[in-house]
């Protein structure tokens, strides 16, 4: 058996928008924390419908909002679909219609994952260079992220690293494009050592559907290549899943608020 208990903290709540309001207090202390540490604020923002409740609360509620430092903001992305930022599927697209779009945030602020070229491996290459270039890093290092927002699917796999699939092997590399054979597309993602080396890292889950695998996620054997999610295991950092109560029904040892 595996514990988490050690390395992250799992809250029940009642659903995605009590989900969303508890991301978006953490989201809020952990940039004003950002900012006045290093004068910045870096996060790396996931797909779904929980993250997009949370998008659209910190521009909408006027308490959030202003708690916001958007002008020290740098927006990056968890992964992306092998599709054009216009498309219905695109991280995004989603982020920008429900944020992005309603913030300050300047096109200079936000790195997104080229989607649209033709080799799905060349934007990789090229996101991983950006950040590469933007963190300094020398060979062999990770960006220090302050947070990253995270969802699992069904079977347990988070960003685009789904079980079976090659980048779960990657460990030098910051983005790795990846084919799933499971959607028949290709994607481009960031790795596990990436994500791992962030200061802040925070799962939103919800559904039933998502019980199962949450369950053995959190509580059963380590079984990274069926479920890819427990890869994540901040190395510096703190890890935080925010379930809602149909996610969490068969979790024993999780905070049920």
């Amino acid at each position: 058996m595996i514990d988490y208990q050690s390395k992250a903290e799992v809250h029940v709540l009642p659903d995605g928008p009590a989900i969303a309001s508890r991301c978006a207090q953490k989201f809020v202390a952990i940039a004003s924390a950002a900012v006045r540490e290093k004068g910045s604020f870096d996060i790396v923002l996931a797909g779904g419908s929980t993250p997009k409740l949370l998008y659209n609360l910190l521009v909408t509620d006027p308490a959030l909002r202003s708690q916001v430092p958007w002008d020290k903001m740098h927006v990056f992305f968890g992964d992306e679909r092998h599709v054009k930022p216009d498309h219905p599927d695109s991280n995004f697209r989603m982020a920008t219609e429900a944020m992005i779009s309603k913030s300050p945030l300047k096109p200079e602020q936000i790195m997104r994952m080229k989607g649209e070229y033709p080799e799905a491996e060349d934007a990789a290459k090229e996101y991983d260079q950006y950040l590469r270039t933007y963190y300094k890093l020398a060979e062999g290092q990770f960006p220090r992220f302050d947070l990253v927002l995270l969802g699992m699917g069904s079977e347990g796999h988070t960003l685009s690293i789904f079980p079976g699939t090659k980048a779960l092997r990657e460990n030098r590399r910051i983005a790795v494009h990846n084919w799933v054979g499971k959607v028949l597309m290709d994607r481009i993602t960031l790795t596990a050592p990436a994500v791992n080396n962030a200061a802040n890292v925070i799962f939103m889950v919800t559904g039933a559907d998502k019980a199962p695998a949450l369950t053995a996620v959190l509580e059963r054997f380590y079984e990274p290549d069926q479920l890819p999610a427990q890869l994540i295991q901040p190395t510096k950092g703190s890890l935080l899943w925010l379930v809602d109560s149909a996610a969490g029904s068969m979790l024993t040892r999780a905070i049920r608020e």
